[in-house]
Order: C-alpha cells, then structure tokens, then sequence
C-alpha cells in the first residue's frame, strides 16, 4: 500500500480537474486567445500540479520513508535518498 492510498481520491479529483485545465488551454490556443490569459491559465495548470505533487512527497515521506527509518537497514538509506531526488526535481521544476 502506497502513502498515497488513504488521499486516492482526493488526488484523482484534484488531477482530473488539472486535466480539464489542460484541456481548457488546447481550446484556448485553438480559439487564438490571448497570449496573456494562456500563460495565466498556465501558471495556474503549473501550481496545481505542483500542489499535487507536494501532496504525494509529504506523503511519501510521512508514509513510506518514516516506515523505512523505523525499520533500518538499507532500505532506510535508499527511501531517504530517494525522496531527496524527487525534491531536487521538483526544485528545478
């Protein structure tokens, strides 16, 4: 079981809403909108996917990596550098 899985809901809602976005800006684009009103509707599509993925990080964290520490070994020391790559991706996103 994932961290994720007691908020599945709650994220699938949150990214089907993100995809109507997405989809809402191929309209735009199609219907010749104004450049400025795109990149605000993107900047929008942009935070409320990096809301999403803050959510799964501190998730994965409380949930998977706390798991890992408590039990030690090697696993602890992946489960640590690997949400350090999942933040270092999401600095430079």
């Amino acid at each position: 079981m994932h961290g994720y899985s007691g908020d599945k809901q709650a994220y699938l809602t949150r990214l089907r809403r993100i995809e109507g976005q997405i989809r809402g800006l191929q309209r735009m684009v199609d219907e010749d909108v104004y450049c400025i009103d795109i990149l605000t509707q993107v900047s929008a599509a942009t935070r409320a996917l990096q809301a999403v993925a803050l959510g799964l990080l501190e998730d994965h964290i409380a949930h998977c990596v706390a798991d890992a520490v408590k039990t030690g070994g090697p696993e602890a020391s992946e489960k640590v550098k690997e949400a350090s790559a999942a933040i270092a991706r999401l600095v430079r996103s």
